[in-house]
Formats: C-alpha cells, structure tokens, sequence
C-alpha cells in the first residue's frame, strides 16, 4: 500500500481510503470488514454524519475501539436532518457546525476527528462564517484538519482562497473528467488534495449495464467501459484499471470507494499493487471519450 500527505497537512492516507457509506447495518459485520481493511493496509475511512441518520459514524466508532491511533478518520458536516426524518436541509452556519461535531465525537467514541469536511456548499453561503467554525474546532482541539466535499468550481475557488483547507473531495472517473478544467489545475497549485469519489462510476465502468450518466450518452458509457476491458488483463482488472487512472492524476491523493463484502475489500486492496497505467493506456482511456466540463457553478 501506498501513502501520501494530504495535501498541507501532516495526515498521511493510504491512496486506497475506505469510503463507509456502502456499510450495512450489522455492527459486527461492519467491525469485521473494517478490522480487515486496517490490516490490508487501508488507513483512511470517511464516513459523514447524515448517512443512516448518524448510525454510519456510530458503526464506524465501534469498529475502531482500540484502534483509533491506526487511522485516519474523515467525516462530514452541513445535512441537517428534519426532526420528523423525512428529509434534511442545508445548513452551514456555525452554531449548527460546532454543535454538529459534539454529536458526531460521541458517535464516533473519539475525542478528535481528523478531517473534518463541509458536506457540499453553495456560493450563497455565509462562506466566512463557515470558515470560522471550522478554524476554531481545530484550535479547540476537536479537529486536526478541515476540508471541503463539492463539485462546484465557483465555491472551491472561494475555499482555496478564503481559508486553509487541507482536501476537497471531489467525483472523478474516466467518465466525469469535470475537475481536469479549473479544479485540479488551481488545487495543485494551492497543495491542497483530492480525495476522489465515484472512481468506478457507479459499476458502469466495470460490471453494470450501460446507461446515461451525468451528461454522457448510453453510447459513450459503453466505449469508457470497452476501453476499461482493453486495457485490462490477468495482471489489471477492471475495477483495479478505472481506480489506478483515478491515482495516477494530481492532485488526487487517495481513491475513496464504497466498500460493503470482503470480495470488494480484496478487489480493491490488490489494485494497489497491480501495475501503473502507461501512458499508451491513459492515452487509451482518455481518448475514448470527450472530455467533459462542468455546466454550472463555474
């Protein structure tokens, strides 16, 4: 396995990192899966407090007794949960942030969290105000780091320049290339990092049928998907080939997947240490497909 700074801060991820949404409700079977991704190497989980309704960060806190100091825990703020459940709403506002990690820290049975990240963000937030409650949980001690998770280019923009984020997570496949066109360029040049997510689209680049996703057509799926097979061999599959071309681009620091079954947990952890993609094969893989920008938010 291996592992890279994240970004300006001293936190150092497996390039793997173990992304617990996908987890089930059953603590024990979670605990086994996550006990066996430590051992595999994996080091980085990123959960967030909205998923399952805050059970995601209990589950997870359980699963890391005693092994706390072996990780580097990741999880996120901004969703607040309507009180009857049927929905949640936007919340970015301080009071609600500095109150929100209390709850989280309970669930997660830590006392800090290590990165802790604002679950989306619009440029009509109180974007300052943000920025404050998150600066003074990491002078309290609550948090080591803070970043962002959002695919819009106009509130990154503001983050890089307004505070002191350490990551943005942002969606990135060989399908959605949107953060090659401004992100990744001002986000390299800032040293802060990308946690990338949705590496795998969805299946659609490995095992599940062809279909329309974001802006590309049921026909352009299928030939991302065919270049991901040719590219692949006894050496690379599929799942392993579309997760390295995710790695293999600055400023991406780590592959954040899904992880339910132990079959997945062993698919991911090989690809690792399968071989680089040369750049024929990234060539390959980017020529398939246009590449695609985003709409909005620019």
């Amino acid at each position: 396995m291996n592992y890279h700074l994240l970004g300006k801060s001293s936190l150092t991820v497996s390039e793997v990192g173990f992304g617990c949404m996908s987890l089930g409700e059953n603590d024990a079977e979670n605990a086994r899966l996550i006990h066996c991704a430590i051992e595999g190497g994996i080091n980085y989980f990123d959960t967030a407090d909205m998923y399952q309704k805050g059970f995601n960060e209990t589950t997870v806190g359980k699963a890391l007794q005693g092994k706390r100091d072996k990780v580097v825990l990741a999880t996120k703020v901004g969703n607040q949960w309507r009180p009857d459940g049927s929905g949640w709403e936007w919340n970015p506002y301080k009071h609600y942030i500095i109150s929100a990690v209390e709850q989280s820290l309970r669930r997660l049975h830590t006392d800090y969290i290590d990165l802790y990240q604002l679950h989306g963000g619009t440029i009509g937030d109180p974007i300052d105000e943000t920025i404050e409650a998150f600066e003074s949980l990491q002078a309290a001690g609550k948090i080591r780091y803070y970043g962002i998770s959002s695919i819009r280019p106009n509130v990154i923009r503001e983050y890089v320049k307004r505070s002191h984020i350490s990551s943005v997570m942002m969606q990135y496949s060989i399908l959605d290339r949107r953060p090659e066109e401004t992100c990744f360029p001002l986000l390299l040049a800032n040293n802060i990092a990308v946690p990338a997510r949705g590496c795998l689209a969805g299946g659609l680049l490995v095992d599940k049928p062809a279909k329309t996703y974001l802006t590309r057509t049921e026909e352009e799926v299928y030939k991302a998907r065919c270049a991901v097979e040719a590219v692949s061999d006894a050496s690379r599959n599929p799942v392993q080939t579309a997760i390295r071309f995710a790695l293999q681009q600055q400023p991406v620091a780590a592959a954040v997947i899904g992880i339910r079954t132990m079959e997945q947990l062993g698919d991911i952890i090989a690809a690792t240490r399968t071989p680089s993609l040369t750049d024929k094969e990234i060539t390959l893989l980017r020529d398939s497909i246009p590449v695609n920008h985003y709409e909005q938010h620019r």
